[in-house]
């Protein structure tokens, strides 16, 4: 049973599609000649945020509206990207949100979403320990909690996909960085949806391997760490709704070092003059691993998202491979 229906899917996409533009969907020569393979980049780089998740805090957003449940405010635990969808999405809805970052978090990602009218709580040592300031702030205020994974925001972030499919309903694979999840069950909820064969392959950091162990296992398995430079994966707590949803269907989960995220940071913008976070890299370092397995074929892969802060990405492109 989908967590929505297509119908559902076409209401989202008419409502995402007020506040965020279609991105593009762009095949890059130099990308094809480095993987020997036609490659089709999802630019999620390219919303009002920076990324992908705006578009899930905007039907979050709305369906409290609609049920007349709007509350007087609103909480989550972010490593940015989250944060600033439901930054955005709360002030467009007139509701003040508090967002709970750890320690030593993004510079410009904690300034993206105090601009967009976030107030920011600094708590934990990583995502998971944010999640409980961010709990005990909801039971303080009464304050309503968002979490990182939620049937309404897949629906939301299932809108790029729509995109993506209707332009390419060719793609014979599609790469899928994994954080929480959404990203990933909004392409399996999609491509099902319409009917295609496309085979989903997520992608997740070797440093922080809990959605991968539990894929291989069937079950959710948490890890003791997750530190990765590209902070948008690194979850260590999976979420069970999730992984049901990426056992039944995805193809399998595939891990990319940190140096190889790095690289595929450095060859986004060599290819394409795109800037691409970690996270927003994965997904090609993956299909680099795999080129040979995909030469000749149509694929794609998700460019999550751009927001990496300025010395990091420095960095990267002076050859380095950030340390956490």
């Amino acid at each position: 049973m989908p967590l929505f229906s297509r119908d559902d899917l076409n209401r989202a996409a008419a409502l995402v599609r007020e506040t965020v533009p279609p991105t593009p969907s762009f095949a890059w020569p130099l990308l094809a000649r480095r993987i020997g393979a036609t490659v089709v980049v999802k630019h999620e780089n390219h919303t009002p945020t920076g990324a992908f998740k705006v578009r899930g805090g905007l039907v979050y957003m709305d369906s409290l509206r609609q049920a007349g449940k709007l509350p007087k405010g609103v909480v989550t635990a972010t490593r940015g990207n989250h944060g600033q969808s439901v930054a955005l999405a709360a002030s467009k809805f007139g509701v003040p949100s508090i967002l709970v970052v750890p320690e030593g978090n993004s510079v410009e990602k904690n300034a993206a979403m105090q601009a967009l009218g976030g107030e920011l709580v600094i708590a934990g040592r990583d995502f998971d320990e944010s999640r409980g300031t961010a709990a005990e702030i909801e039971r303080e205020r009464g304050y309503h909690y968002i979490p990182s994974f939620h049937a309404d925001l897949v629906r939301g972030v299932a809108t790029a996909a729509l995109e993506l499919f209707t332009a390419h309903g060719d793609l014979d694979t599609l790469y899928v960085p994994i954080g929480m999840g959404s990203g990933i069950c909004a392409a399996i909820t999609a491509r099902d949806l319409l009917g295609l064969k496309t085979e989903i392959v997520g992608v997740v950091a070797e440093n922080a391997p809990a959605v991968a162990l539990s894929f291989a296992a069937g079950k959710p398995v948490p890890t003791a760490t997750a530190r990765t430079f590209a902070d948008g994966l690194a979850c260590r707590d999976p979420h069970p709704d999730a992984l049901a949803i990426i056992v039944k269907g995805a193809a399998r989960i595939l891990r990319v070092t940190e140096d190889e995220i790095a690289e595929a940071i450095r060859l986004y913008f060599t290819a394409t003059h795109n800037m691409a976070e970690g996270a927003g890299a994965a997904a090609l370092a993956a299909l680099t691993q795999e080129r040979d397995r995909q030469k000749g074929r149509r694929v794609g892969v998700i460019l999550s998202g751009g927001n990496i802060d300025m010395p990091v990405f420095a960095r990267v492109l002076a050859g380095e491979t950030p340390l956490v």
